[in-house]
């Protein structure tokens, strides 16, 4: 199985190409917005893609083993596999949550304090609701707390 090919996982997209921003742009303008748009659908494209190459495998390699220590293996690659899909399936959700924000005017801007979160932070992580320092104060208060 590869590793994905995801800014969130520390890797970019095969398509990515960082924004260049013009001096005196305005955040959050057309350009932005459909740089962002093109991210998150390629994205939710490529989880997509590695939900049916899973079916696949799992159809092609399920073998009824008559070793039981073959048969656990398999069902413990499986079951690490299933895992796996389970949190792309949430993500590709948070994606689509995303793609709402876009549609509804909400993205690039702090849930918490409204502000611009920033070009670069959603490259990395086209999902962020909170800018930096939000997001920084969240996992102290976290740590604290020992969620």
């Amino acid at each position: 199985m590869s590793a994905q090919n995801t800014p969130e996982s520390g890797n970019l997209l095969k398509s990515f190409q960082p924004y260049k921003e013009k001096k005196g742009e305005e955040y959050m303008n057309d350009r932005q917005i459909e740089h962002f748009i093109q991210i998150l659908l390629n994205w939710k494209k490529e989880l997509m893609e590695e939900v049916d190459r899973t079916v696949g495998h799992m159809k092609d390699e399920a073998a009824n083993f008559p070793d039981p220590a073959d048969r656990a293996s398999q069902e413990e690659e499986f079951s690490l596999e299933l895992r796996t899909r389970d949190r792309e399936r949430k993500l590709i959700k948070k994606i689509e949550q995303t793609l709402n924000r876009l549609d509804e005017g909400d993205y690039g801007y702090c849930d918490s304090c409204g502000v611009e979160i920033g070009i670069r932070r959603l490259e990395a992580r086209p999902t962020a609701t909170l800018c930096i320092d939000c997001k920084t104060l969240a996992e102290i208060k976290e740590k604290q707390l020992g969620h």
